[in-house]
């Protein structure tokens, strides 16, 4: 959804092909003027993610009753959703220019930018469901496996958590985005929650506790993986590290084995449009695939 106090009605960037109410009709995306956001932004700041519902047309009601349909609305604590969104069959992008890798990617929901990520340092993408078993995975013989961004409670992807463990296993490099990070912690044995105050933004700072240095970046998530700056902890595939926190709240954003075989990260090193400080974790992959030849 989209919601805003004063749209703009027409475009004036010279560069502009449409309006924003052409793109949102265009993408299916419901959106609300005429709300007071700063008002909103102090009440969630102060009480936290919550239900939310917009109506408009035959869907309006008496506000009582548009009341008791948000908050019928089922939970994300418990929401398995990966499914949903991920695509059903195999695709294949291609890389641009001569092939150095082939990649595994699960799609739990990925940006179509994870894939022009890839193809641009000569990676070839094998797209595949989030019902993927090991064995289709090992018929590819990827160079490395990654797992996508996606919606949803981490605690109800059991299959795709016993996939990740078996990846391990066999020692094949893996890199895991937002969502994928949550399923690589929760295959090396670690629990995730449900946050009171979830990350959404472009300007999330987040700390590389390897070198110190500070990114900035894009972030939409609602769930979490337990730990805290710098802690190591032991996995049935060696010991691990939180590598990455949130410099505002301390918020576990990225953890990895010690050894470097796998790594993740919370945030979206992909965004577009956003920052792209943490661009250089998809170099950071093609060198551990390299390695690993």
């Amino acid at each position: 959804g989209y919601a805003v106090r004063d749209p703009s009605p027409r475009a004036s960037n010279w560069r502009a092909s449409g309006t924003l109410d052409d793109e949102l009709v265009r993408q299916k995306i419901v959106g609300i003027a005429g709300i007071d956001t700063r008002a909103v932004v102090r009440h969630l700041r102060s009480l936290g993610s919550m239900k939310a519902g917009v109506f408009s047309g035959e869907a309006l009601a008496d506000a009582d009753e548009l009341l008791d349909r948000v908050r019928s609305q089922p939970s994300m604590l418990g929401a398995n959703l990966a499914g949903e969104v991920s695509t059903e069959a195999t695709y294949v992008v291609e890389p641009d220019g001569p092939q150095r890798f082939t990649v595994a990617a699960i799609d739990l929901g990925i940006k179509t930018n994870t894939p022009r990520n890839f193809a641009r340092r000569g990676i070839s993408s094998h797209v595949l469901p989030s019902s993927v078993t090991f064995e289709q995975i090992a018929d590819i013989n990827p160079d490395g496996v990654f797992l996508s961004n996606g919606p949803g409670d981490p605690a109800t992807a059991d299959h795709i958590v016993g996939v990740t463990r078996d990846v391990l296993g066999a020692g094949i490099p893996l890199f895991g985005i937002c969502f994928g990070n949550q399923i690589l912690g929760r295959a090396l044995g670690r629990w995730t929650y449900k946050m009171v105050f979830g990350h959404r933004g472009i300007n999330v700072p987040v700390i590389d506790h390897a070198t110190g240095r500070v990114a900035v970046t894009a972030q939409n998530h609602g769930f979490a993986l337990e730990g805290e700056r710098g802690e190591v902890f032991d996995t049935p595939f060696g010991p691990a590290e939180v590598s990455h926190t949130c410099a505002n709240d301390g918020v576990v954003e990225g953890i990895k084995l010690v050894d470097g075989r796998a790594f993740s990260v919370q945030y979206h090193p992909e965004a577009a449009a956003g920052p792209h400080d943490a661009e250089y974790l998809f170099d950071q992959f093609i060198d551990l695939m390299e390695g690993e030849r």
